[in-house]
């Protein structure tokens, strides 16, 4: 485990390989599972705000599932988050592109500059999940299968969960606790280094 500020972080987190395949998995993240992407309770109103913005670049199904349930839900679990197509199939900020691949409606408004609001930090995030305890937050990474085909190319391209998520974990954390992040990582594997050579 890696401790930086008040967050404790999962040694996967430096030692899996993962850069997002799109061509692979179609956005599969955005489909899969038992719920919508979690909010932060400060995302839920940005979400209602730009949510007239954002309504153009989704589908029909999706502005009917926000119709239905609202721009944010609380899930099962009692957590807020993002509302779904149907019996929990898409997000319903989901699109389709010309290739079948699923993107966010909401990034796609943001990289057109018609919003400052990237995307939920939990997909941008992804596959890290955080989980908040009293006095600290807990950084794990998520293994799951549709996920795959970004181990092979992240493996291939050696290129490490923390350094894929750099923008995220700035966006989340700061860029001083990014810093102290990889200087901890890369600290801890010189000192490996001397004690093996």
């Amino acid at each position: 485990m890696i401790l930086v500020g008040n967050a404790v972080i999962s040694d996967d987190i430096k030692d899996q390989f993962f850069v997002c395949d799109l061509e692979k998995c179609k956005g599969a993240c955005c489909v899969e599972g038992d719920a919508g992407a979690p909010l932060e309770d400060e995302e839920t109103q940005i979400i209602e705000e730009i949510y007239p913005i954002v309504k153009e670049y989704i589908t029909q199904e999706g502005r009917d599932a926000i119709d239905r349930q609202g721009t944010w839900v609380i899930d099962k679990d009692g957590d807020k988050g993002t509302p779904t197509i149907g019996d929990n199939r898409e997000c319903a900020y989901a699109l389709y592109d010309e290739k079948g691949v699923l993107k966010c409606g909401i990034e796609q408004a943001y990289l057109d500059g018609k919003i400052a609001y990237k995307k939920p930090i939990s997909c941008h995030l992804y596959p890290i999940r955080v989980k908040k305890y009293d006095g600290f937050e807990a950084l794990n990474y998520d293994r799951w299968d549709i996920c795959s085909a970004a181990c092979v190319l992240g493996t291939q391209l050696g290129v490490p969960v923390y350094k894929f998520l750099k923008d995220a974990l700035i966006r989340k954390f700061g860029a001083d606790w990014y810093d102290e992040l990889v200087a901890e990582i890369e600290d801890g594997e010189s000192k490996e280094e001397i004690k093996l050579g």
